[in-house]
């Protein structure tokens, strides 16, 4: 019987990849995994096995992919490295970070998508985040306040109530207000179209006015052209206490909504996407107070020439059943009627369920900022057209 040492078996032969890449390059002892770069700068000073050159016009391995690309050779162009990534001597970190140049060697395109190329948006380049948060530079300097609270805008929204009850107070009538909102609108929408006409204006718009803006506003239209064609809507077309209220519903409501949902929203059901219950229920009861503290408390304390005709309000007190539904039910006109504190709360009940559902409709994705007080007017005025 032959010996056993004459029927070794043959060491296994190395495999060489046809095209390694750096890492491949620099690796050592027949293993070709990923090398992180400070794993690379300690293996530079050990020998590296040659590499295979397939190419005979260039022997530069970043011009060489694993496998035979279909697409031409991009001039200067140098592939971003990642962490797992070995690094070429020469080649710093702020080197790898600089963007490719998209141009072909024939100036055409070859049909492939280029993140560079498809990324035309200057906005989207002014911060070398990836996430939304890049979108305005205020945003990722104060993410907190502005960015995840917005706490700007909140102040605006919450603001332009208090303005609302201090021309209510000054005895300024809605006929006074409305076309001074429409005035305000032109040059607004106008300043808007030109910014998304051109870059540069853009970019003083958002450099300006970045704290107030959602970065939805950055591609899309300002929320105050929306908030400014809303109040305008409501005063112009609707009684005058309607309007008044349809403007500190979307003033006080919306913000109670935005501020608890965020805060609670995750703990309860979704309404829809991006309304929780937690925001509804904050509209609601915020939409209660409101009322209350407007037909309840202000409105009683004011001149009584403030709401004469022909700026009387649309909610004198009282509540009554229609017609026919007191012939069904068999009661008197005095009997299928409330008043005082009692009709206060019924309507005041009223104008929360409106609020809540205002600022949870989406109406054809149309801005919440025009929705809510268009959608809350229409229904506090049908609510009184029926029991008023």
């Amino acid at each position: 019987m032959a010996s056993s040492k004459q029927y070794q078996i043959p060491s296994t032969p190395r495999v060489i990849s046809p095209s390694p890449t750096p890492s491949e390059a620099s690796a050592r002892d027949g293993y070709f995994g990923p090398v992180t770069r400070s794993a690379a700068r300690a293996n530079r000073r050990a020998p590296s096995p040659p590499s295979i050159d397939e190419d005979s016009s260039s022997s530069d391995p970043e011009k060489r992919a694993r496998t035979r690309s279909r697409s031409p050779l991009l001039d200067g162009r140098k592939r971003r490295l990642s962490g797992m990534t070995a690094m070429k001597p020469g080649l710093s970190a702020r080197g790898a970070g600089k963007k490719p140049n998209p141009a072909l060697q024939n100036g055409t395109s070859n049909g492939h998508l280029s993140p560079a190329a498809a990324n035309k948006n200057y906005w989207r380049e002014m911060s070398r985040s990836p996430s939304p948060l890049g979108l305005i530079p205020i945003h990722q300097k104060w993410r907190s306040f502005i960015h995840r609270h917005e706490i700007p805008r909140k102040v605006l929204h919450v603001s332009i109530g208090f303005l609302t009850t201090y021309l209510y107070c000054s005895g300024t009538q809605t006929s006074q207000i409305h076309p001074v909102l429409l005035t305000l609108l032109i040059p607004i929408a106008a300043t808007d179209l030109l910014r998304h006409r051109y870059h540069q204006v853009n970019r003083f718009y958002i450099r300006c006015l970045g704290a107030l803006m959602r970065e939805s506003e950055v591609d899309g239209w300002n929320g105050v052209i929306f908030y400014l064609l809303g109040a305008w809507t409501v005063l112009r077309f609707f009684p005058k206490d309607v309007g008044v209220m349809g403007v500190l519903l979307l003033s006080w409501c919306d913000t109670a909504a935005s501020t608890f949902g965020r805060l609670w929203g995750h703990r309860t059901w979704r309404v829809r996407k991006g309304k929780s219950l937690a925001g509804s229920i904050a509209a609601c009861i915020m939409g209660v107070i409101t009322a209350v503290f407007f037909w309840g408390w202000l409105a009683p304390h004011m001149p009584a020439a403030y709401d004469a005709p022909p700026n009387s309000f649309a909610f004198q007190g009282s509540l009554t059943l229609p017609p026919k539904a007191r012939e069904i039910l068999g009661l008197s006109a005095s009997q299928s009627s409330i008043t005082g504190p009692l009709a206060l709360g019924v309507m005041s009940l009223w104008a929360g369920i409106a609020a809540s559902a205002s600022e949870a409709i989406d109406l054809f994705g149309w801005d919440d900022n025009l929705t809510i007080p268009v959608l809350s007017a229409v229904g506090l005025w049908a609510f009184l057209k029926v029991f008023g």
